[in-house]
Order: structure tokens, then sequence, then C-alpha cells
């Protein structure tokens, strides 16, 4: 298949749009490379608001926890250098890029990073299978 690299990303927000104001809380990302993760990224972070018990639930994720975690922005610029210009991909990329963009936009960065959707790629592929979420993909397959 020849070298590349991509960088594999997820986010856990506060709700469902950062247009709405919402914030991301965690981001999870893995470099690999030639098939075999290379670095690991996680981090929480603090986005200075209170988040819901409903979000504190579906998450795990809790006020407390976030109160101790580094600032929003920090990360995010962590972020940046991590995923530099690798290609990204995320399961539902539409929702992980609107809330990347939103993020890089506060600590004036424009991401050129081009996503790719596993979610998009899954419903081709498995077009029969009962949805295409990525616990039902794995039983699936398996």
């Amino acid at each position: 298949m020849g070298n590349y690299t991509t960088i594999i990303i997820d986010f856990e927000t506060t709700g469902l749009s950062p247009n709405y104001g919402d914030r991301t809380i965690e981001v999870g990302a893995v470099l690999v490379s030639n098939n075999q993760i290379e670095e690991r990224f996680q981090s929480l972070m603090n986005p200075r608001i209170k988040i819901s018990s409903f979000i504190e639930d579906y998450t795990g994720i809790t006020n407390r926890m976030l109160s101790k975690a580094p600032d929003i922005n920090d990360v995010m610029k962590k972020l940046k250098s991590f995923i530099a210009r690798h290609h990204l991909v995320a399961h539902n990329a539409s929702f992980d890029s609107r809330f990347l963009d939103a993020e890089f936009s506060r600590i004036n960065h424009k991401r050129v990073n081009e996503f790719a959707c596993s979610m998009l790629i899954s419903r081709r592929l498995y077009p029969n299978a009962p949805n295409h979420k990525l616990e039902t993909l794995v039983r699936y397959k398996n």
C-alpha cells in the first residue's frame, strides 16, 4: 500500500454545535503510519463553562474533572502541532471538523488538513449494517 500517515481524531463536546456555544471537552487522536499506531494524543480540556448533567452522564466527563483540566486553548495549540499537515479521519467528520475549526479559530489558526469520514465510507461498504455507529460496525464485522 505504500507509505502513508493519517491521524484518527475524535472529540467529546458540550453539545451538538459550536454555532450555539458548545465547546470541546476532550480530544483523542492517534497518528497511524503504515497500519501501526505511532503516537497518541489525548486530553481533557477546560472550556470554562459548566456542562450539563446529561453530558456528564453521556460522556462520563464531569465538571469536577474539567475544572482540573488544562485550558482549552493550550490543548488546541498542542493539538495543532500534533496534527500538523496530516490527513484526518473521523467517524462523522462533519461533526468533528466543525468543532476543530471553531476551536482553532479561537486561537487564530485555520485548519489546512483534509478530513475523511469513516461513517460515510462504512455506509457504502456495509449498506446492510443495522446502523453505522462504531460499536455496531465492530460487532457487525466480527
